[in-house]
């Protein structure tokens, strides 16, 4: 399920985008503060954020400087009530994919989320033929790899795994999430299992599997792809 972060202190306004976003099949996480909105992100996963400019203790654009500095291809809106140009240039400069201004037509908002999240995913299918970190590559389309001792084949799944973490590059995957994205609901695997896989993957990718660097545990959670 694609995940919004609605970041609004206006809680009339918050309610409203948020019911029609669930309405449309999205979910939602609400928060009404700029330094609440950071650690909200920090700690889970996101595919798209819409900020409000004007918050307590941390103003959206702030905000989106800060999630520009760990995260590049998440879609950022920011919503605003000042129309003035230098004002649309300074959020699109700080990280901004799109800003809209208040008042807002709501079906103008759900269309501009729609057009940032198919964008997104084409970009993210434009990027993911093959990928490149510390000395390891991976080809998408024939399962081929390189690591430290030399050429493997993946698996699909480990493919469908390795493309999840890098969609949520430095962000925090739970085995929620991954079990998702990976298994479906129809097959949930042990959690042994995903044990099991990411020990494969550090294996295949890490220098040193018992000191990871690029896959890491999150105690309680989950794990984490670190480039």
């Amino acid at each position: 399920m694609i995940r919004i972060l609605l970041v609004e202190d206006e809680k009339s306004i918050s309610d409203l985008i948020k019911i029609n976003l669930e309405i449309e099949g999205y979910e939602v996480v609400a928060v009404a503060d700029g330094k609440k909105a950071l650690e909200t992100f920090k700690a889970e996963r996101f595919d798209l954020a819409i900020l409000d400019v004007m918050l307590p203790s941390m103003n959206g654009i702030e905000v989106c400087e800060q999630i520009r500095l760990t995260n590049h291809t998440i879609p950022i809106l920011i919503l605003s009530a000042r129309s003035e140009a230098d004002d649309r240039i300074n959020g699109l400069k700080k990280g901004a994919d799109d800003y809209l201004t208040k008042p807002f037509v709501l079906e103008e908002l759900l269309l501009r989320i729609q057009k940032l999240l198919q964008r997104s995913i084409e970009e993210l299918k434009s990027d993911m033929e093959e990928y490149r970190f510390d000395g390891n590559h991976i080809n998408f389309t024939t399962y081929e790899a390189t690591g430290p001792k030399g050429k493997f084949k993946l698996t699909k799944k480990e493919v469908m795994l390795i493309r999840l973490f890098l969609e949520r590059k430095n962000q925090v995957v739970s085995r929620k999430d991954i079990l998702q994205a990976v298994w479906g609901y129809d097959v949930i695997p042990s959690t042994r299992t995903i044990d099991n896989f990411i020990l494969m993957l550090r294996k295949n990718f890490e220098k040193t599997p018992s000191a990871p660097t690029h896959f890491i545990s999150v105690r309680g959670v989950g794990y984490k792809f670190v480039e």
